[in-house]
């Protein structure tokens, strides 16, 4: 096999170490499948790497968060002629940023939690805001600088908290219930998975912690339920223009109805990663889910 990929990895974003996870996950499988693969890593100095990126077939990008899945890297790549692999520069940004993705889910009657976006160095008066609710940054992944408040005591810090890592945040309706997502391979739907975590909110420990999180696969709802939420999660990911893979989040409440939260266009590819687990339920490898991305992205699926 002759086709030189290169495993984009690393990114100056708050979710690099999982970056690197993912990357090196991926390096590994395309090494297994027989492509010609080669790693780089960077943190703030992509442009230095581009003579490389230039001399290979595809670009299989295993970055999280940050510029590597809002648009701009995906933006730099399509201005080169380079091939890559998952959504386009348009759509990462669009699914990158909650408010806006929720205000299209919204416009066609997908539901999801009501919220109110705040820019900083705006007021923002807690009495305004039922509790509890959830305070988050408006463009960040992974629940870094998320806060359940359930109190008015903590509103404040959790404010600060969020602005910490975004200039915009979401102040956002809690919806109790379970946690929820849907992944999408290749416009297939993949089974539900029911999170579980030992934490009250499925944070960063819980997700990158073996063991620090249940998961159900598929989850233990009915049939008509399950075509519900799936077909939403599909309506979604052609809504907001994905390709080749992604992961849709939602909360279902204790009245059975689910609710859209948001899309992961570069989801994480590590071994406690939610699309690898979904693609196992249906007799996926790790190895096949990769190879399956990457033969989208070469345009030969």
């Amino acid at each position: 096999m002759n086709t030189k990929i290169a495993v984009l990895m690393g990114g100056p974003s708050s979710e690099r170490d999982v970056s690197l996870n993912s990357g090196k996950a991926m390096f590994t499988a395309c090494e297994t499948l027989g492509y010609d693969t080669i790693s780089v890593e960077f943190e703030d100095d992509i442009i230095s790497h581009l003579d490389t990126l230039n001399r290979v077939d595809l670009v299989l990008i295993a970055l999280h968060g940050g510029i590597g899945e809002n648009g701009r890297i995906q933006g730099m790549l399509e201005s080169l002629g380079i091939r890559y692999t998952g959504s386009d520069a348009l759509s990462s940004a669009i699914c990158m940023d909650k408010h806006i993705s929720k205000l299209l889910a919204e416009d066609v009657g997908i539901s999801t939690p009501k919220w109110r976006r705040i820019r900083k160095g705006k007021s923002v008066n807690k009495n305004e805001h039922e509790l509890p609710c959830v305070i988050k940054p408006n463009s960040e992944g992974s629940t870094i600088g998320l806060t359940i408040v359930d109190e008015e005591s903590i509103f404040d810090s959790a404010v600060e908290t969020a602005f910490e890592y975004d200039d915009e945040i979401l102040i956002e309706q809690f919806i109790d219930g379970k946690e929820i997502t849907v992944s999408i391979v290749e416009n297939e739907v993949l089974p539900i998975i029911e999170i579980k975590p030992s934490h009250e909110l499925y944070d960063y420990e819980c997700k990158y912690t073996k063991g620090m999180t249940d998961y159900i696969c598929p989850a233990e709802l009915d049939e008509n339920l399950t075509n519900m939420i799936q077909q939403t999660a599909l309506e979604i990911y052609s809504l907001l223009k994905c390709r080749h893979y992604a992961r849709v989040d939602f909360r279902l409440d204790k009245n059975n109805q689910h609710w859209f939260l948001e899309v992961n266009t570069l989801p994480g590819m590590t071994d406690t990663s939610l699309v690898p687990k979904a693609a196992a339920a249906n007799g996926v490898s790790f190895e096949q889910l990769v190879n399956s991305i990457i033969q989208q992205a070469l345009g030969n699926e």
